[in-house]
């Protein structure tokens, strides 16, 4: 049996969240679809930036095993706009970072990534044991490059 971790929130309240969706719509709860409805990530590999306050954090808690997420950082988020061709320049990008914007300002559109080289890790096991859900803390710049 594998142990069960449970998320600090205490850690990621007030940060920026990258949340990426890793897992498909076939035999998932109704209140779950709901809640991943309600984080605008209604396809595989849509990624969408949330700040880190307590309603968000308990969506995330609530369909951990659906999406993984982390703290996403500064260069990752410049290099992620450039990439797709999102226009913001540095002012915005560290008022973005610092979550100084509204929290329903960043929830914007889902932007859709490719799946990652390499593929994910395990779809069905939490990240603590070597798959690729839930919270992964830094490591989800890692994922989100080989996704550029």
């Amino acid at each position: 049996m594998f142990p069960r971790v449970f998320m600090a929130k205490n850690n990621i309240e007030g940060k920026l969240l990258a949340v990426v969706r890793v897992r498909g719509r076939v035999g998932i709860r109704e209140d779950i679809s709901e809640t991943l409805d309600r984080l605008n990530l209604k396809r595989v590999n849509n990624l969408v930036l949330l700040a880190g306050n307590k309603s968000a954090i308990g969506m995330l808690h609530k369909s951990k095993d659906y999406i993984t997420y982390g703290e996403i950082s500064k260069d990752m988020l410049k290099m992620l706009f450039e990439k797709k061709h999102i226009q913001a320049d540095d002012k915005e990008i560290d008022s973005i970072v610092e979550c100084k914007k509204n929290a329903k300002e960043l929830v914007q559109m889902p932007i859709r990534m490719k799946p990652p080289k390499r593929g994910y890790e395990s779809t069905k096991r939490g990240f603590s044991v070597h798959g690729a859900l839930g919270y992964r803390g830094e490591k989800i710049n890692e994922l989100i490059k080989r996704m550029l």
